[in-house]
């Protein structure tokens, strides 16, 4: 670089410093041509990745890694499940007073919460489908004694999928009949507390053996089966969305096209999770990308030589990842979070960790540090830039409001 290119460097240099200091605390109508203005979207942590940790361990977790909410998970004590264990809140002993203290340290601590748990609510052993559906309206009942959508606090779940109505010609129709008539009442509850019920669209592949023919296992597992969710109910105004795009990508789909293509009065909530597809691994190649991996008797599969799934989760040949912590994924985040600001999404997105660099590593430190990452790979496109970088403008919250009566716990018999 010669004496005149490094006077105009370094002219260029402070003419781009003093933009920074002119655009300081101001409001940025976003970078590249075209993009949309920042939203201040809240983000959150889903607290799975938390399991064995409390109420004030979860709260210290979320200002340690500079968020502004949670997902609380409230899974099932007694529940056969394995993968996801987390509950932070005590849901046999909820009540006014217990309800006024979460309100109340949500105030303290500048941060806001929802709460969930997802469970398969129309398949499996009837016996544990009622157990799951009567947890649900317990989350419901919660969710209300925590101000319900006056506080922006919805009711998580899955809807899950009956494989025996499944497996019959016309299952799946049967799948949108029985989902009807066990929501319907849900919801009908749900709307007279002022509660949503948001469900996602993960399709759980691994909910079923591998060697299971098929592996969709939650009703919302495709924009077509929410679209007609909507349709087949009675009163569907209760009911809203948490979509996670990461469920989309590893089945070939552009999440932003979803986004265009919904019915975006219904998104309340996304969650943040990146999935890096696998499409030329020998698993791939030997398979395919258009169905589940199958699984045979192992010593014919040696003898082939063609490879079979490890476990359930090991069908579709993809990873789960976290944006902007260890690599790339295949999502476009920035494509996607613009289409969202473009459309003037304004609720919370929600990080769910499931990072096999991340919170799969089983490391606590490694869990925080990609929460910190994902927060930092967001920011840019959905905060706006102040003195000390891209930060969410937390003047804008408004006070929790504090519950004042108590409400019945509602079982499934009761409503019917």
């Amino acid at each position: 670089m010669n004496r005149r290119d490094f006077f105009k460097f370094g002219a260029a240099a402070a003419a781009v410093a003093a933009m920074g200091r002119k655009a300081e605390g101001a409001e940025l109508p976003g970078f590249g041509p075209g993009a949309p203005k920042p939203m201040n979207n809240p983000i959150w942590l889903m607290t799975s990745a938390f399991a064995g940790e409390s109420f004030e361990d979860v709260l210290r977790r979320a200002k340690s890694v500079g968020a502004q909410g949670l997902e609380l998970c409230v899974f099932r004590r007694d529940s056969d499940r394995t993968d996801h264990t987390a509950t932070h809140l005590d849901y046999e002993k909820f009540d006014l007073d217990y309800a006024k203290m979460v309100v109340r340290r949500c105030n303290e601590e500048g941060l806001r919460v929802s709460v969930g748990a997802y469970d398969n609510l129309i398949g499996g052993d009837p016996k544990n489908q009622v157990v799951n559906q009567n947890h649900i309206l317990k989350l419901v009942r919660i969710a209300a004694l925590l101000g319900g959508d006056a506080n922006d606090v919805v009711c998580g779940t899955f809807v899950g999928y009956d494989h025996v109505l499944g497996r019959q010609d016309g299952g799946f129709e049967k799948n949108l009949v029985k989902f009807k008539k066990v929501f319907q009442p849900i919801l009908n509850y749900a709307k007279s507390l002022g509660v949503t019920v948001c469900v996602e669209n993960c399709p759980m592949e691994g909910w079923q053996p591998a060697t299971a023919p098929d592996a969709y296992n939650n009703l919302p597992g495709c924009l077509a089966a929410r679209k007609l969710m909507y349709a087949i109910l009675d009163d569907s105004s209760a009911l809203q969305e948490t979509y996670d795009p990461s469920h989309d990508i590893w089945q070939h789909i552009d999440p932003s096209d979803v986004i265009e293509a919904m019915d975006f009065s219904k998104l309340r909530r996304v969650h943040i999770k990146g999935t890096r597809n696998y499409p030329t691994t020998a698993d791939a190649i030997h398979w395919g990308r258009l169905f589940p991996e199958q699984v045979v008797d192992k010593s014919l599969a040696a003898k082939a030589g063609v490879p079979i799934a490890a476990n359930e989760w090991a069908r579709m040949n993809y990873e789960p990842r976290l944006p902007g912590f260890g690599g790339s994924d295949s999502c476009d985040w920035t494509k996607f979070l613009q289409t969202l600001m473009k459309k003037g999404f304004k609720y919370p997105f929600v990080i769910e960790n499931e990072g096999c660099n991340s919170s799969h590593t089983g490391n606590m430190g490694a869990t925080l540090q990609g929460f910190k990452a994902t927060i930092l790979n967001t920011a840019p496109v959905v905060w706006n830039l102040g003195k000390d970088g891209f930060a969410f403008d937390s003047s804008v919250l408004k006070p929790m409001v504090e519950p004042t009566k108590d409400l019945p716990v509602m079982t499934m018999d009761k409503l019917s």
